[in-house]
């Protein structure tokens, strides 16, 4: 018997609730087929920041400040079968969290 490699999903967006529902979504199929899972996983919040100059001339000193949040998620999927895989790969992620999936 032969032993798989895990699937490793990690998920990046900046709105923290969809991607929340798109963790939820992936962790359904995942254990709907059978499969066993890990995490998911909250990695640290990457935080950018951006300061802008309201104006080149009269406001020079004066800018305004700008926040982004990039929230991360990790998700493991160790003991699956080929239709985990292809449930995973039909799914329908929204706009703004991209997926990124690779076997270790």
């Amino acid at each position: 018997m032969s032993k798989l490699p895990k699937i490793r999903i990690k998920m990046v967006g900046w709105d923290h609730e969809e991607l929340d529902r798109s963790v939820s979504k992936i962790v359904d199929v995942a254990l709907g087929t059978g499969a066993t899972i890990s995490g998911p996983v909250y990695l640290p919040v990457k935080r950018r920041l951006f300061c802008v100059t309201r104006s080149p001339h009269v406001d020079k000193r004066s800018g305004e400040h700008f926040e982004l949040k990039i929230h991360k998620r990790l998700i493991d999927i160790i003991n699956y079968t080929p239709k985990t895989i292809e449930e995973i790969k039909k799914m329908e992620v929204p706009a703004g969290v991209e997926v990124f999936i690779k076997t270790i």
